[in-house]
């Protein structure tokens, strides 16, 4: 979905949903991964997370810019625009917004896991951060390190 694309759902949707335009700006914003999108009060334009413009995730592109319009309408009118505002809870369920963004696994991070072997006893360490071989020793025997293999993990 291209960005003029966007801006012409967002409109669509604003009219259906709470029969008032949307007249600010839509962005596409690369770089978020924590969070579907996001509402400027300074100059009430929108963020979308660019990872939930492919089709497999319309409709949940769909509630995300439903939960940053009632942000966007409600700051506009003068009402609680917070999600701690009672208002919002109300016209966000009015119109069928998403209270959360789902997680399409962007929050997950891998972890590599360093696995090192004591050459005289055999005791075995995992670490997460890379040792230094010369400097550390078995904390067993004071043997010298080996590294075995580093494995990537969830």
């Amino acid at each position: 979905m291209k960005q003029l694309e966007l801006e012409q759902l967002v409109r669509q949707i604003s009219l259906a949903a709470f029969g008032q335009p949307f007249t600010h700006q839509v962005k596409i914003n690369t770089r978020m991964t924590t969070t579907g999108s996001r509402y400027h009060l300074t100059d009430h334009h929108l963020e979308i997370n660019a990872h939930f413009l492919a089709k497999k995730y319309r409709t949940d592109l769909i509630g995300i810019i439903k939960h940053e319009l009632t942000h966007y309408h409600l700051h506009l009118s003068g009402q609680g625009y917070r999600h701690c505002d009672r208002d919002f809870q109300v016209l966000l369920k009015q119109v069928g917004g998403l209270r959360y963004t789902p997680d399409i696994g962007l929050r997950q991070r891998r972890k590599t896991i360093y696995n090192y072997i004591c050459q005289s006893c055999g005791q075995k360490y995992a670490r997460v951060r890379r040792v230094n071989l010369h400097r550390y020793r078995c904390g067993r025997c004071g043997g010298q390190l080996k590294l075995i293999n580093s494995d990537v993990t969830k």
